[in-house]
């Protein structure tokens, strides 16, 4: 191959064709359970979280919905990574296998959200929510009918792998996935670059930035439970009967089911067999769509 700039350029495009072709056939899995909200400085605040709206009857003046206010803020954090590409490869026409890792290098690129959401809601048991509790607690404070603050659970703990029922009908996710710029391919193949230099090599880079917060934690309930009919029972009940402010019923239906691969068969059994373990009627069938997600595992 002759180096030159024109043949460097069609390389490029090449690469890059590769690269925007595998990230557009990627469908993620963390829209699921995730609000991607775009972002246009160093953070957002999300003071809004912690109150559903409510309608009334019109009586008298409008009355104003003052959202109470969290200082729930989301930093985007940065993040890249590089292929070097040898010259000697360019030199020798060894180009062939570059086309595949480049695909892949899309591929990572379009499911690299997916890493951040599935972690983070892996982690929600250990990790605060806006209102200053883990996202899957037992004493979320909530004020019932008189106004008097009471606890109020998204789990029912456990030790083992964890499993999670959310709401994914509503507009508003369990998990806030917040876009400042997406990542796309660039490169570093002028032959004044100091890698291409000294080095004899050429760059090509994707990079972006994002971050991950919590949404509502009554969207979504966490178990390290058995996933059994018994436990997933507990879990629809609790989001079925979650309430806002002043004993509002939220009207939260538990319809994705989500957990890791080895969880898969007992999650099928439960969601598709026509029978229980004992021959019972098996009254959970085709109540929840289940996602199994492999950065779960």
């Amino acid at each position: 191959m002759i180096i030159n700039n024109a043949n460097l350029r069609t390389l490029y495009t090449g690469f890059s064709t590769a690269f925007q072709n595998a990230f557009d056939g990627v469908r993620p899995l963390y829209t699921r359970a995730a609000l991607t909200v775009p972002s246009s400085t160093r953070s957002n605040e999300y003071g809004w979280l912690g109150q559903f709206p409510r309608i009334r009857e019109w009586i008298g003046d409008r009355v104003v919905q003052n959202l109470e206010t969290h200082g729930y803020t989301i930093r985007n954090r940065s993040f890249e990574s590089t292929i070097g590409v040898s010259r000697d490869d360019l030199d020798d026409d060894n180009l062939g296998i570059y086309g595949p890792i480049f695909s892949e290098f899309g591929r990572q690129s379009a499911t690299f959200p997916d890493e951040l959401v599935w972690a983070l809601l892996a982690a929600g048991f250990t990790t605060l929510c806006f209102d200053g509790q883990f996202f899957f607690d037992i004493d979320h404070p909530v004020l019932d009918a008189n106004g008097v603050p009471v606890s109020v659970a998204n789990t029912d703990g456990g030790t083992g792998a964890p499993w999670f029922l959310i709401d994914a009908s509503r507009a508003i996710k369990p998990i806030i996935f917040q876009s400042r710029r997406p990542f796309t391919l660039t490169r570093m193949d002028a032959p004044t670059d100091e890698v291409v230099f000294n080095r004899k090599e050429y760059r090509y880079g994707t990079d972006g930035r994002c971050n991950v917060g919590f949404g509502f934690w009554q969207l979504a309930w966490g178990s390290r439970q058995a996933l059994d009919a018994a436990h997933y029972e507990a879990a629809r009940v609790g989001l079925a009967t979650m309430k806002a402010d002043y004993g509002r019923p939220l009207g939260i239906s538990g319809n994705l089911l989500i957990c890791g691969p080895a969880q898969e068969g007992a999650a099928r059994k439960l969601l598709n067999s026509e029978y229980g373990p004992g021959g019972e009627t098996n009254q959970w069938k085709g109540t929840a769509e289940l996602l199994v997600v492999p950065w779960l595992a």
